[in-house]
């Protein structure tokens, strides 16, 4: 792969599975990992890699189900601890000892926290994270609207997305395809990649493991509205808030210090995501919806700030920047500044 000047991809054979990575920095280096989150890779980070003081080994690794690690199936009951482990078994087989800074996008969110469970960290990044109750169908206090979890898990994939990645499609007329749900909903609508770049992310996205294993995995009816419950495999089960919580995080001793950012604007971890049946339901995309009183909205930034107000209160640091505008990555489509608060952070 052609990458940009400083960056370096690299292969480890850890104890689980097999990892693909990029790094940059000094060998010696205060290990910085920068962890994906779904339908992406570590090439998502790639270009802030050289604009990191060279002081931080940083390392951007393919997780488990993407990219161009081992394609290995992902134990949805384990929440994202499969990631945890393979970040902590990657760090082992790179003989890296120091507690690593963690960086956690999105469904990666939950992997850091999982990881700060387990194992020493020196700090955590949350970067437009995934709520601490997982995606879909629970309440603000991460109870859940029904009790199999119905309205989560693999069964809520469109499968017009599911076509275009098995396919490959990349019509400009097909809203499902990986270049326009990138567009849609990853960024800010009025921030545009150059032309290679957007090309380059789009291959990576085309590199997924699609199916039970990987994404978006496998289902199960209910008898619940809106007829489908999280099965046991693959990535989006991972996030459903029958195996996913982080709130734990408030339990950790020592505290880890925290950095939230979010964008103001993201459409995926929203208080009103369009990915959610229960704004679905309410909006008649999705019929026989059984009321707010029944299967609600899922309040996932509210939830956020709970859950981060409870880790202070409890004697944690935590700084909150917001990005006005910026979606779903603002280390994208707010590169300069979401940078800057990172490395000030760290420092």
């Amino acid at each position: 792969m052609t990458l940009l000047p400083g960056v370096r991809s690299a292969t480890a054979d850890t104890d689980r599975l097999r990892m693909h990575y990029l790094e940059s920095g000094r060998p010696d280096g205060t290990p910085l990992v920068l962890v994906h989150g779904n339908l992406s890779t570590g090439r998502f980070y790639e270009h802030l890699l050289p604009r990191i003081p060279d002081r931080f080994r940083v390392l951007a690794p393919d997780m488990r189900g993407f990219g161009d690690s081992e394609r290995e199936s992902l134990d949805a009951t384990r929440g994202l601890a499969d990631w945890a482990d393979d970040t902590a078994a990657l760090l082992v087989a790179l003989g890296i000892e120091a507690p690593p800074h963690l960086v956690g996008w999105s469904t990666a969110g939950a992997a850091i926290a999982s990881f700060a469970t387990r194992y020493p960290v020196a700090s955590l990044t949350f970067l437009d994270p995934v709520s601490p109750f997982g995606f879909g169908a629970v309440h603000r206090d991460g109870s859940p609207v029904h009790d199999d979890h119905a309205g989560s898990g693999g069964g809520g994939a469109n499968p017009a997305l599911i076509a275009a990645l098995t396919s490959g499609d990349d019509a400009p007329d097909n809203p499902f395809t990986a270049r326009n749900v990138m567009r849609a909903l990853y960024w800010s609508p009025d921030h545009q990649l150059p032309a290679d770049r957007e090309d380059v992310l789009v291959a990576e996205i085309h590199k997924t493991l699609i199916g039970d294993d990987g994404y978006p995995g496998d289902a199960a009816s209910s008898t619940n509205w809106p007829g489908i419950a999280p099965g046991t495999r693959g990535i989006l089960n991972a996030l459903s808030p029958k195996y996913c919580r982080w709130d734990d995080i408030v339990d950790l001793d020592p505290k880890p210090p925290v950095l939230w950012t979010h964008g103001t604007a993201d459409l995926i971890v929203s208080d009103a995501s369009p990915l959610d049946f229960g704004v679905l339901g309410a909006a008649g995309v999705v019929p026989g919806w059984p009321g707010a009183d029944v299967h609600p909205a899922q309040p996932q930034v509210t939830q956020i700030r709970d859950v981060l107000d409870r880790y202070a209160a409890a004697g944690g640091a935590v700084r909150v920047e917001m990005f006005e505008g910026s979606g779903h990555g603002p280390h994208v489509d707010a590169e300069d500044r979401w940078l800057a608060v990172l490395l000030d952070f760290l420092g």
